[in-house]
């Protein structure tokens, strides 16, 4: 079988003019993207980050057709702003110009929850070792990603740091590899953390503060294919000076959290509730205070699954 193009296999200039024209088809795990923009920073940022996802032919398929670019308004010459477009909608606000990146993971984000309901899909960080899939869900400012993102950079596998993406007929967590959103101190933690991680320059001043993207490691997109059982459901919590502490968490308790962070759940009903009742009943969970990601990521490496 040939081997699949990537991005990074295309020229800096090849990948500029499918950008600008036709778009630009990447597969991140289950899903095709075609994305289209004529901004150079998004270009860029774009060219880091997905160098090792496979891209398409031009006329093959894509569930999403995206643009992120300039309104045509006056403000693309005064106070230039940012707009996201699915097909011919533009569901999202402007932004401020320099926001296009960030405008752009999430807008795929909101394309996966929005219509990929042949999964049901979670609010939550998830990552993998030894096939057993480690579940993060957790609110903004919980410390979530900057947990998710000490954990790949110490022998975990990425599937997700934003979508836990569940398969309907078996329970396992589908990868989405994409990458890795940090904001403001959880940057320079990762940076110090992990130095080797490469992240696109920080955009400020955006609604969750400063935010920056670093690369998804190489591992984790070349595996996009193999899916994991879930074994752990851990809630996060960032503390300031304390100890790591790790409390078991009723199943019961597990599986409410799992259903108040589950986007779709409306749309699977009953199906949706059974899937969730029975990845609860092979996990088992945690309630997680931390402020130490050395002490933090050895201790999640010592979790045993159930027996």
């Amino acid at each position: 079988m040939p081997r699949s193009v990537k991005l990074g296999d295309l020229s800096p200039l090849d990948i500029q003019r499918q950008l600008q024209g036709a778009g630009l088809a990447v597969r991140t795990g289950p899903v095709v993207s075609r994305i289209r923009t004529r901004l150079p920073a998004v270009v860029s940022a774009f060219r880091l980050h997905y160098a090792a996802h496979p891209v398409l032919a031009s006329d093959a398929f894509a569930d999403f057709h995206v643009q992120v670019g300039r309104p045509a308004t006056l403000r693309r010459w005064f106070q230039p702003q940012v707009e996201f477009r699915y097909d011919d909608l533009t569901p999202f606000a402007p932004l401020p110009g320099d926001q296009g990146f960030p405008m752009l993971e999430w807008g795929l984000n909101w394309c996966i929850t929005s219509h990929c309901h042949q999964y049901l899909i979670l609010h939550a960080a998830v990552v993998e070792r030894g096939g057993l899939a480690l579940i993060l869900p957790a609110p903004p400012g919980s410390g979530k990603s900057t947990l998710c993102a000490g954990l790949i950079h110490r022998g975990w596998r990425l599937l997700s740091d934003e979508l836990t993406v569940l398969d309907l007929d078996t329970g396992c967590v589908v990868p989405v590899p994409r990458p890795v959103s940090l904001k403001n101190a959880s940057i320079d933690v990762i940076g110090r953390f992990a130095p080797e991680a490469r992240f696109s320059p920080v955009v400020r001043d955006t609604t969750k503060g400063s935010v920056a993207h670093f690369k998804p490691p190489l591992s984790a997109v070349e595996q996009a294919h193999e899916h994991a059982r879930p074994a752990w459901v851990v809630l996060p919590r960032w503390q300031a000076e304390t100890p790591t502490t790790l409390t078991p968490m009723g199943r019961a308790a597990g599986l409410v959290k799992l259903v108040e962070n589950a986007f779709n759940f409306n749309v699977h009903g009953t199906a949706g509730f059974n899937l969730l009742a029975g990845v609860i009943d092979r996990c088992r969970c945690f309630e997680l205070v931390y402020s130490d990601l050395e002490d933090v990521t050895t201790q999640l490496a010592r979790l045993e699954p159930a027996g």
